[in-house]
């Protein structure tokens, strides 16, 4: 009786755990292998990962957004298969996307959005739609100047530099798909920099990662992005020599009178 009361508390114990990480901890094993429940669900949530690695990025009229408020380039990367062999391509533009960027996007704003399918468009498809108007909406808070928000397809971190180059923006965030893990394939990442150039690296970067449902809600990850641009352009720099964490409220300005 004393080994079932103990076991009832510890499968209790366990189960409240797990419910609070999607990580795999105390699962059940038979010798040194998984058990096959355990088993069938990993191969499950692995084939999950490879297909958001290979998922196309789909139209964003699906998703909620309204018509006209993006359009889309491409990398230097013109196939899925290119853009996941040569990395390279995919932190620059292609020619016809600099083509097409230059004359619809308005150069030396504050602040440029862009969006890009990276490794998972799912993260795209799942989270930009909530993302992106709330972070319009607290930037016109803030009275920055916004540039016009663009996609950039088979798209890596490095093409913020490029951006930076061609546009000449204060601050360019780019929200991308995460490279899917066994836990989620729905994780998006905001990356932030001020005025990039190329040869620029992730030292000159900053990150906020883990934007999705069990992570960091959308909404606040907003939040988070805009009280980072904040401090970005207060010290007219941004990477390793700031501090963008913190519980700081907004620093948004008083209501005209």
């Amino acid at each position: 009786m004393a080994n079932e009361i103990q076991n009832t508390r510890t499968a209790g114990l366990i189960e409240q755990i797990r419910a609070r990480t999607p990580a795999r901890i105390l699962v059940p094993r038979a010798g040194i292998s998984y058990a096959t429940d355990t088993q069938l669900k990993l191969r499950g949530d692995h084939a999950v990962a490879l297909d958001a690695v290979h998922q196309e990025l789909d139209t964003f009229l699906e998703y909620g957004l309204s018509p006209g408020s993006l359009f889309e380039v491409m990398s230097a990367a013109y196939s899925k298969k290119e853009y996941l062999l040569r990395p390279d391509l995919g932190r620059i533009l292609s020619e016809d996307a600099c083509r097409e960027i230059v004359p619809r996007c308005p150069r030396g704003r504050d602040v440029q959005f862009v969006i890009g399918d990276g490794l998972s468009a799912l993260a795209v498809e799942r989270q930009v739609p909530a993302i992106l108007p709330r972070l319009t909406e607290l930037a016109a808070k803030m009275e920055w100047t916004l540039g016009q928000p663009f996609v950039v397809r088979y798209c890596r971190v490095g093409i913020i530099n490029d951006i930076g180059r061609l546009l000449e923006p204060n601050v360019v965030v780019l929200l991308i798909g995460e490279r899917p893990g066994l836990a989620t394939s729905e994780s998006l990442s905001a990356y932030l920099a001020f005025r990039p150039r190329p040869g620029h690296t992730d030292a000159q970067r900053n990150l906020i990662s883990n934007i999705h449902a069990r992570g960091i809600p959308p909404l606040l990850a907003a939040e988070r992005i805009i009280l980072a641009i904040s401090r970005m352009l207060s010290a007219q720099s941004s990477g390793v020599g700031i501090d963008i964490s913190g519980p700081e409220p907004l620093p948004l300005p008083p209501p005209k009178l």
